[in-house]
C-alpha cells in the first residue's frame, strides 16, 4: 500500500462520501472512486458497504482506517522531524573507550539538558572500528584519534590528550640509556596508543619480549601497578584510577606528546542533531 492511497481513503471516511472527498482533495471524482477499487483489489476485500449514494465502512475497512491513522501520523511526524531545526530522534554516538570513560560524561550530559527530545546511545571501539561503523551507517558520529581520512569524513577537534607511558613505582626509569620495559599491556590492534607505543619503542631502537592485550584501561592498569608490565594511556584517564599516585609517569619525546581526539561524521552529511552535539563540543573543547 501507498501512504497516497491510504490519505484518498481516510478523505473518503472523513468526508462522508467520493464526492466531498474529490473536493477536498482537488482531483476529479472518477480518480477518487478508481484508487479506492484499486485499494480494495489489492486487500481482496471491500472497505465500504455501498448503500445508495451513502458509504458505510466494513469490518476490514474499520480495522485499516485505524491503521492509516496511525500510518499517516507516522508519516507527517517524520517529515516534520526530518524538515525541524530542533534536534529530536535517536543519536548514535561512537567512542573511543577512554574518551567516553573520561572527557564524554559532561558534555553529554549538558548536551542531553539542552536537548531532551534527543535520545543518545554510544557504542566503544578503535577508530578503525568506528570509522567502518560510521560509513555504514551504523552510527550517526565519532570520536576518534587522528589521523582520519580527511576525504571520507568532516571533523572538528574535539579533546587534547597527552599520551604518557605509565609503569609501577618500583620500575626503574625508562627510555634512552635506562632501558625499555621488556613486557607492555595494549588494546587490539586499530587502538592509537598502542600504535603510539609501537613507535616509541621503534626510536628506541628496541621491541618488548611480550605483548599482552587488555580489555580495558582500569584492568591494564591494575596490571601496571602489580608490575606485569608498560602501558601507555591518556594521561586524563588516570584521573579515574585510584591508585594513580603509585604509578611512573614517562612522558613521550616533544612531537609525540599530544594526541587530538576528533569529532567526525560522514562528508557532506549532517543534521540538527549533529550540528547541536558540534557546538556543545566546540564551546567545551580543550
Amino acid at each position: 500500500m501507498e501512504l497516497s492511497d491510504l490519505r484518498v481513503f481516510r478523505a473518503v471516511v472523513r468526508e462522508g462520501g467520493v464526492t466531498r472527498a474529490a473536493n477536498h482533495l482537488g482531483r476529479v471524482q472518477s480518480a477518487v472512486t478508481s484508487r479506492i477499487r484499486q485499494l480494495e483489489d489489492r486487500l481482496e476485500q471491500p472497505l465500504f458497504s455501498r448503500q445508495g449514494r451513502k458509504m458505510v465502512l466494513t469490518p476490514a475497512g474499520r480495522t485499516l482506517l485505524d491503521y492509516s491513522e496511525r500510518l499517516l501520523a507516522l508519516a507527517d511526524e517524520a517529515e516534520a522531524a526530518l524538515n525541524s531545526e530542533t534536534p529530536r530522534g535517536v543519536l548514535r554516538i561512537g567512542s573511543m573507550e577512554s574518551t567516553a570513560a573520561v572527557r564524554l560524561p559532561a558534555p553529554l550530559a549538558e548536551f542531553s539538558e539542552r536537548y531532551p527530545e534527543v535520545v543518545l546511545e554510544m557504542q566503544t571501539g578503535n577508530p578503525v572500528m568506528l570509522a567502518d561503523a560510521l560509513l555504514r551507517g551504523d552510527i550517526d558520529a565519532a570520536f576518534v584519534a587522528e589521523p582520519i581520512a580527511e576525504k571520507r569524513f568532516d571533523h572538528i577537534a574535539a579533546f587534547e590528550e597527552s599520551p604518557v607511558i605509565v609503569t609501577s613505582e618500583a620500575h626503574p626509569p625508562i627510555g634512552g640509556d635506562h632501558g625499555c620495559p621488556r613486557t607492555v599491556l595494549v588494546f587490539e590492534h586499530g587502538c592509537p596508543h598502542r600504535k603510539l607505543l609501537e613507535q616509541w619503542y621503534a626510536q628506541q631502537k628496541d621491541t618488548p619480549e611480550r605483548t599482552i592485550e587488555m580489555g580495558s584501561y582500569h584492568a591494564m592498569l591494575g596490571c601496571v601497578l602489580a608490575s606485569m608490565g608498560a602501558a601507555l594511556v591518556p594521561k586524563s584517564v588516570l584521573s579515574t584510577f585510584s591508585e594513580a599516585g603509585r604509578l611512573r609517569l614517562t612522558p613521550l619525546p616533544k612531537g609525540s606528546d599530544k594526541l587530538r581526539t576528533l569529532l567526525i561524521w560522514r562528508k557532506g552529511v549532517s543534521s540538527p542533531t549533529i550540528a547541536a552535539l558540534r557546538n556543545v563540543i566546540a564551546n567545551g573543547a580543550h
